[in-house]
C-alpha cells in the first residue's frame, strides 16, 4: 500500500515545498546575489514570527522529500 501511495505523497509535498519557497521573502537584490555591496547586512537577519515558522516549516518539507525519495529507492 505505501509503494502505490508514495509518488502521491511525493507530489504534495514538492507542491506544498514550492508554495513555502515561493511565499518567502526576499530582500536582496540582484547586486547582492553576485556579491556586491547591497545585501552587506543578510548574515545578521534574524527570523520571527511567521517568517521564522515558513523557513522551519520549508526545511521540514524538504526532509520529508528527500526521505520520501529514498523509500521510493529502496521499496522497490
Amino acid at each position: 500500500m505505501l509503494i502505490t501511495a508514495l509518488p502521491y505523497i511525493q507530489i504534495v509535498i514538492s507542491i506544498l515545498m514550492i508554495i513555502a519557497i515561493l511565499l518567502q521573502t526576499s530582500e536582496a537584490g540582484v547586486g547582492g546575489s553576485f556579491g556586491g555591496a547591497d545585501n552587506w547586512n543578510a548574515g545578521f537577519h534574524t527570523r520571527r514570527g511567521s517568517e521564522k515558522f515558513l523557513f522551519n516549516f520549508t526545511i521540514v518539507l524538504a526532509i520529508l522529500f528527500a526521505v520520501s525519495s529514498f523509500a521510493s529507492l529502496f521499496l522497490k
